[in-house]
C-alpha cells in the first residue's frame, strides 16, 4: 500500500508510517530520493521539504522512462506556486504537494528531459495580501509570481523562464468597482495576462460589466468547474462578448472513464457548445488530478507504484481525443496542472503521455508545435522562445 504519513500545521514533525523514519521539521532542506529517471548523485535541485516527502518517495518508485522527443518545444501553459502547510482552506491544505516554490517547479522541469521553454502561473490563491481592501488582496498573488518570474529571468536557471505569463483572481461580480483590481495587477507585473474565477449562472448584468473590462484591458477569461453541466453558460458567456478569449480548464470539468454513458453524452454536448464559439480554447490536461473529495480514474493515486506514460494514454485518450478533435489542436494548449497532478503521475510521464496522445491522434508537426507550445504563446501574448 502507498504511504500515507502526513505532515500538518499542527504537528510541524513529519508522522512517518513505520516503512519511514521520523523526519525534521518542515523548515529543514532534505534530499528528496534519488530519482529513477534522473542521475542519482546529489544536486542543488534535488532539495525538497519534509511536508514534500511522503509524495516525493512514492513518485521515485516509478519505472524510469526517457523523455519521448525531447527536443520538441514546450510552453506549460498551467502551473501553480504555494506554500500550503499552514493552509485551512479546502482544497488547497489536501494536496500532497505542501511546498511547490522555485526551486521545486525548476527541479520538475530540469529533472524531466522536456525542452520547456517557459511557463504561465494559474490562480490558486497563493500569498494573498493580509490586510487592505478584501477585493484588492488577491494582487498579492501576483506580486509574489512576479518575483518568481524575475528569478528566472535573471538566467540563473539557464534558458527556462517561469511565469511569462501570469492569470489571478478577481471578483467580477463587482462589476465596474473591480477595474481598480485588474489595473493593479497589470501595474504589479507585465506579465499579467487575465483572471480565473468562477461565473454566476444567470450571468447577471454586473458580472458581465466586470467581465467586458476584461475585453478593455486585453485580459483573458481562464475557468474550470467540476460540474461540466455549466458548460453551455459558459458558452453563453462567450458569446456575450466575442472581445474576450475564454480558456476552459482541465478538459472542460470531472469526467471518469467509469462515468455512466448519460453523463459522457452532457460533457460532450458541453464541449461541443463551447467549442463552437470562437472565442474559445481548451486547456488539455488535469485528467489525472485529485482535488478534495474528486478520486482520479480508477484511484491511481493510491498504487502502490505510480503508472507509466503507455497506461495512462490508454486509460485517458478518449477524452483528450474528443476535446482536441472538437476545438482542433490550434486552439488547445496541454498543461501540467502542477503540482495538483504530480500527485498521480510526474512531470516527465505526463508529458510523455501528452506526446503519446499527439502521436496517436496523428498531429503534424505544425498541429504539434501549436499545441505544445504555439497556442499558449498566441493566447497569452508570451515573447517566442
Amino acid at each position: 500500500m502507498r504511504c500515507t504519513c502526513r505532515s500538518s500545521a499542527d504537528a510541524p514533525f513529519v508522522t512517518r508510517c513505520d516503512g519511514h523514519r521520523a523526519g525534521a521539521a518542515d523548515p529543514t532542506r532534505l534530499q528528496s530520493p534519488p530519482r529513477p529517471n534522473g542521475p542519482s548523485r546529489p544536486r542543488e535541485d534535488t532539495l525538497s521539504y519534509a511536508a514534500n516527502e511522503p509524495l516525493a518517495r512514492w513518485l521515485s518508485q516509478e519505472t524510469p522512462e526517457e523523455a519521448l522527443e525531447p527536443a520538441l518545444r514546450i510552453v506549460d501553459p498551467h502551473h501553480h506556486l504555494w506554500d500550503i502547510r499552514q493552509s485551512t482552506a479546502e482544497p488547497l491544505k489536501s494536496f500532497e504537494q505542501k511546498v511547490y516554490l522555485c526551486e521545486e517547479i525548476v527541479d520538475d522541469i530540469r529533472g524531466s528531459g522536456h525542452n520547456v521553454v517557459q511557463t504561465v502561473f494559474a490562480q490558486c490563491g497563493a500569498f494573498y495580501r493580509a490586510d487592505g481592501p478584501q477585493a484588492m488582496r488577491c494582487v498579492g498573488e501576483t506580486e509574489f509570481v512576479h518575483g518568481i518570474y524575475a528569478m528566472s529571468n535573471s538566467g540563473v536557471y539557464g534558458d527556462l523562464r517561469l511565469c511569462t505569463g501570469i492569470f489571478g483572481s478577481a471578483d467580477l461580480r463587482l462589476g465596474r468597482q473591480v477595474e481598480p483590481v485588474l489595473q493593479a495587477h497589470l501595474a504589479a507585473s507585465p506579465n499579467f495576462r487575465g483572471v480565473r474565477t468562477a461565473f454566476p449562472s444567470d450571468l447577471d448584468e454586473q458580472f458581465l460589466q466586470g467581465y467586458a473590462l476584461l475585453a478593455k484591458h486585453e485580459l483573458t477569461f481562464d475557468n474550470w468547474s467540476p460540474d461540466f453541466g455549466r458548460l453551455p453558460t459558459l458558452a453563453r458567456l462567450a458569446n456575450a462578448n466575442s472581445d474576450v478569449t475564454v480558456i476552459v480548464n482541465h478538459l472542460g470539468g470531472k469526467i471518469d472513464p467509469a462515468a455512466p454513458a448519460e453523463d459522457l453524452a452532457r460533457w460532450r454536448a458541453g464541449i461541443d457548445a463551447v467549442a463552437r464559439c470562437s472565442n474559445t480554447v481548451m486547456k488539455c490536461g488535469g485528467g489525472q488530478m485529485r482535488v478534495g473529495n474528486w478520486e482520479p480514474p480508477f484511484h491511481m493515486h493510491q498504487r502502490a507504484t505510480p503508472m507509466g506514460s503507455d497506461a495512462l494514454c490508454d486509460l485517458l485518450f478518449p477524452f483528450y481525443q474528443y476535446v482536441i478533435e472538437a476545438f482542433g489542436p490550434e486552439r488547445c494548449m496541454f498543461e501540467s496542472n502542477f503540482p495538483v497532478d504530480k500527485e498521480c503521475v510526474s512531470y516527465r510521464t505526463l508529458w510523455n503521455v501528452f506526446k503519446r496522445i499527439a502521436a496517436r491522434l496523428g498531429l503534424s508537426a505544425s498541429e504539434k508545435a501549436a499545441i505544445f507550445a504555439g497556442t499558449a504563446t498566441r493566447v497569452y501574448r508570451l515573447q517566442a522562445r
